[in-house]
Formats: C-alpha cells, sequence, structure tokens
C-alpha cells in the first residue's frame, strides 16, 4: 500500500507505482512560433524579439520545414485539428512565405480538411490587401492584438499603434471577408479606470468580433514592468472591472468559456480549446513547446525548442532545435490537466480526466474531495468535474489542492 502524506492524506505515487494507459489517442494540433515583433512590450514575457534589419522570412520558413521533419513521428497518423501561428507578430511575414509553409506542412503532416488556422495580426502592420493576401494562404481565423482602445493606455503599455488605428485594423478584417475573429484586450491596466475598461469591451463588441479574449495584466519577471512596476488598480477595483465587463459581454450575447475567453455560438477557439482539454500539440519554431503523447509507450512528453531565433535556424536545419525533453510523472499529469481544464467554467467530463492523461480515477480522487469540501469544485449531475464560481475566481487556491503533497 502506498504511504499517504499526513498532512492531506493523499498518497506518495512514485514512477515506478504508474502506468499510463491509454485507450484512445488524444487530438493533435500545431503551434508556429514566429518571433519577431516591431518593438518588444514591456509587459511581454514571449520569446519575442524586437526586428532590427531584414526580415529573414526565407530562411526561417525553412527552419520551420526542417524542424516539423522530426514532429512526424509524434503524430502517429493522427490529423491536425488546428494550426496557430504565433508570436511575436506573424502578420510581418509576407503572405507568400506563408503560402510555402502551409504548401510544407500539407506534404508533411495530415491537415484536417476543416483545420482552424489562426494567425496573431497586430494593428498599424497590416492592411485590407495583406489579410486578403493571408486568407488566400489558407488562414481561416486572425487574432488581433488591440490590448485598449484608449489612447493613454496603449501608450503605457508601449503597442505602436492608436485608438484608431485598432478599430481600422478589426474593419479590415471584416472586409477581407474574415468572419471568425478574435479581438485581445486586457484589463486592470496602469491608472485604468472602471469606465475605461467597460469601454474598451463596449468598443470590441460594437466591431462585432466573433471571439474576444479578456485578460488581466500581471507583472511577469524577466520583463521591464517587472523592474519598473506601474501603479496598477487594487484588487478590488480589478475585480469591479472584470465583473463589470463579464456582464457586458453576457448581455451581448458572447458566452463565457474560459476564465479570459468569450465567443459567440460555435466561435470558441479549438486550438485553445485542445490546449485546455489536455490534447496534444506539436511545436515549431523558436523557442516553441509542444507536448505530445506515446500511446504505444504509455508516456507523455512535453519539449520546447531553442529560445535565440539564429540558434533555432541553424539547429533545426541540422534536426538539432529541442532545446528540453522530459517525461511527465503521474504527479505532473494530474496537475497539468487540471491547471487547464479549470479554467473552463463548464468544466470537462470526468471520464475525459482519465482518457486524456492515461490514469486512473483514484489518482484524481482526493485532490477533488478536498476541492469540493472547500466549496471550489462540483461533480455535476451530468459527471462534469467543474469549478464553482467561488473556485473559479480563485483559482490558484483551487489549483493548490491539486499540487503534489509535501
Amino acid at each position: 500500500m502506498a504511504k499517504r502524506c499526513e498532512r492531506c492524506s493523499r498518497p506518495f505515487v512514485t514512477k515506478a507505482d504508474i502506468v499510463f494507459r491509454f485507450t484512445t489517442a488524444p487530438p493533435l494540433a500545431l503551434y508556429v512560433h514566429l518571433p519577431w515583433c516591431v518593438r518588444k512590450c514591456p509587459y511581454c514575457d514571449f520569446n519575442s524579439h524586437a526586428l532590427r534589419g531584414e526580415l529573414p522570412a526565407t530562411a526561417y520558413v525553412d527552419a520551420l520545414l526542417a524542424d516539423v521533419l522530426r514532429e512526424i513521428k509524434h503524430t502517429h497518423g493522427r490529423e491536425i485539428s488546428s494550426v496557430f501561428l504565433g508570436g511575436g507578430t506573424p502578420s510581418l511575414f509576407p503572405p507568400a512565405a506563408l503560402a510555402r509553409l502551409f504548401e510544407g506542412l500539407q506534404r508533411y503532416l495530415w491537415i484536417s480538411t476543416d483545420c482552424e488556422i489562426t494567425l496573431e495580426a497586430n494593428p498599424g502592420s497590416v492592411d485590407r490587401g495583406r489579410f486578403e493576401e493571408f486568407r488566400s494562404t489558407g488562414v481561416n481565423r486572425l487574432s488581433i492584438g488591440v490590448q485598449s482602445f484608449q489612447a493613454d493606455s496603449l501608450r503605457r503599455l508601449g503597442r505602436i499603434h492608436g485608438p484608431q488605428a485598432a478599430i481600422a485594423a478589426v474593419e479590415t478584417a471584416h472586409a477581407a471577408g474574415f468572419d471568425n475573429f478574435n479581438i485581445d484586450l486586457m484589463y486592470g491596466l496602469p491608472n485604468q479606470s472602471l469606465p475605461a475598461a467597460v469601454a474598451d469591451i463596449s468598443q470590441a463588441i460594437a466591431l462585432a468580433p466573433s471571439h474576444i479574449s479578456h485578460y488581466q495584466l500581471t507583472l511577469e519577471p524577466n520583463t521591464v514592468f517587472a523592474a519598473r512596476p506601474p501603479a496598477l488598480p487594487e484588487d478590488d477595483a480589478i475585480y469591479a472591472m472584470q465583473f463589470g465587463c463579464q456582464t457586458q459581454l453576457a448581455n451581448a450575447g458572447y458566452l463565457h468559456y474560459e476564465v479570459s475567453a468569450y465567443a459567440r455560438q460555435d466561435r470558441r477557439c479549438r486550438h485553445n480549446l485542445n490546449y485546455w482539454t489536455f490534447g496534444d500539440y506539436l511545436g515549431i519554431g523558436a523557442g516553441a513547446h509542444g507536448k505530445v503523447t506515446d500511446f504505444d509507450k504509455g508516456n507523455i512528453i512535453r519539449y520546447e525548442k531553442l529560445a535565440r531565433p539564429m540558434a533555432y535556424m541553424r539547429k533545426a536545419a541540422l534536426g538539432e532545435a529541442v532545446a528540453d525533453s522530459r517525461h511527465l510523472s503521474a504527479q505532473d499529469v494530474v496537475l497539468e490537466f487540471m491547471m487547464n481544464a479549470l479554467r473552463l467554467p463548464e468544466g470537462v467530463p470526468r471520464k475525459l480526466c482519465t482518457t486524456r492523461t492515461g490514469l486512473h480515477w483514484s489518482q484524481f480522487e482526493a485532490a477533488v474531495d478536498d476541492a469540493r469540501k472547500r466549496g471550489w469544485l462540483d461533480i455535476t449531475a451530468d459527471d462534469y468535474v467543474r469549478p464553482t464560481a467561488v473556485g473559479l475566481r480563485f483559482l490558484n487556491d483551487l489549483l493548490g489542492c491539486f499540487l503534489p503533497p509535501d
């Protein structure tokens, strides 16, 4: 019998105790990282780099296609259900370069016929002709990094566009024929007021996107804002912004389907849902991360690629772009599954906890019971594991229930 933690009575589990048993393969997506920006934003902790000189688009696409050849072994014949081009500012890349990338991906991977293909774009770096060309390459969804429609907020965030450029970018997406696109907004900004936060949401709704992402600004390590913190609103003011904006979005018919995501009917982001439900994804590009299941050997592997773009391009050509790779333990998997799934207000079917992880429900049970006793988690009548309203508000406390025992 496994030893138990004296504090919480949860069992200690060693790697030797665990065999991951999969009855089916998880769905598979592809993330492509394009790391260059016009300028690095002071809050950004992504692997992005200010562009100095000419964009090496041809060489970088060559590296991506060399990199994806290494990834074929992880596919096990599965089709790619979604592709996400993130950055950086992927819209800096010429449409012709992306067309060549997609042609190569079609040669090497099984891309589903209804694949969701998202491109991140920043206002000020696109025009209607460019959006139309992106659409002709196969991109069928955009994510436009607006962040705010207030000039003072954009200036404090170090953005290179103004409010009119943000509005024009969204209108350009409509005109180019995109009926599926996201607007990225943030709240809890330096010196932001509740009326200003709600005004941002009202403006976004007026532009009729199919999806709105609404994130709280956080000060991340190794950023300019972490080194020189701006004056942010108090926690109660930030919660008032969140609640006020959620009310606006609900009244406008946007479904709150993830902590920071709101969508029209049938327009939830498939790629991000794959993350949140512990699907697999390949990662190519400088600093890209991947998570893959070897269901024959019973392993779940996480890896990341070299972060510096020039080093990545050199090594990808040699098949040596992986910077780090590790097999997840059972405790890793329980925590990572819940960190993603519990971001969904509707939760996930309890069966998914076992089919996506290869673990028995007993690996989750003690922590789930603990969270239920605290009022942070429910198991619904239709057998969904779902955060309560309190659990969703205090998500970090809820996730603490799934940390490995001392």
